[in-house]
């Protein structure tokens, strides 16, 4: 189930607790890839809070927007990136995309093996994904009054293993947002002192968020035929017509 496009526009624009969530993902996204230049830069679902540092320097960044979400125009003031798209049908040609972010797309996916198959098709090799999903651990999953309360959480180990059958290799795996989903004014205030103190708390138990960076490494086809094949090499004239015996005596 897809969360609609205002309220989500409405939660990370409007709202202290979206904004707070907001710097603290993206903040963790850039540790993963501090730049993007000369790259092309797509993000899925409701990723393009994350995106706008990657504007300035990327050869081309895409906001791709489900159809049962909707859309909205972004990044404001600026020329409109955003596309809205059918759910497992993107419009961008096969190995397209170096970097990839989804968030909020793959937990609400009504299809999501369908969904992980066009994330393979549109990287290009090489390409790096990041795939940001509730904590089935962490209590931003257990509360409505967020993004991340809805669709179907994840452990780190479910995560890992759906990526790995798609054929994408685990880069680096983490989790982030420790401070409470609450508006109350103590832990708005508290938050900064909460994500520090979290990193040093059991790996994945309090995150509110999972993050996992996958590539896609394609390998070169085995041709036993033509390592054969160069192991005896044909000579130069082999296969020719030997030359016939010179005729003699001639007049």
């Amino acid at each position: 189930m897809h969360l609609d496009v205002t309220d989500l526009r409405n939660f990370y624009y409007r709202s202290a607790l979206g904004r707070a969530a907001q710097k603290v993902v993206r903040e963790k996204l850039l540790s993963l890839w501090p730049e993007a230049k000369g790259q092309s830069v797509v993000g899925y679902g409701f990723a393009v809070p994350l995106l706008r540092p990657y504007l300035a320097d990327a050869r081309r960044v895409i906001g791709l927007m489900p159809a049962p979400q909707g859309v909205m125009a972004w990044p404001a003031g600026m020329t409109n990136v955003s596309v809205l798209c059918e759910e497992t049908l993107w419009p961008i040609q096969t190995g397209f995309v170096d970097k990839l972010v989804l968030m909020h797309g793959l937990e609400t996916s009504s299809n999501a093996s369908a969904l992980l198959e066009e994330c393979w098709r549109v990287l290009g090799p090489g390409g790096r994904a990041v795939f940001v999903v509730p904590n089935r651990s962490g209590i931003w999953s257990r509360s409505d009054r967020t993004p991340f309360g809805f669709g179907r959480p994840y452990s780190m180990t479910q995560l890992e293993a759906q990526l790995r059958r798609h054929g994408f290799v685990t880069e680096r795996a983490m989790s982030t947002l420790y401070q409470p989903p609450s508006t109350r004014r103590f832990w708005r205030q508290m938050s900064g002192v909460l994500e520090t103190a979290g990193k040093h708390l059991p790996v994945f138990a309090a995150g509110g968020v999972l993050m996992v960076e996958v590539s896609k490494q394609v390998h070169a086809p085995a041709r036993p035929a033509l390592r054969e094949t160069v192991r005896r090499p044909l000579e130069v004239l082999q296969g020719a017509p030997l030359p016939s015996a010179p005729l003699t005596g001639a007049p």
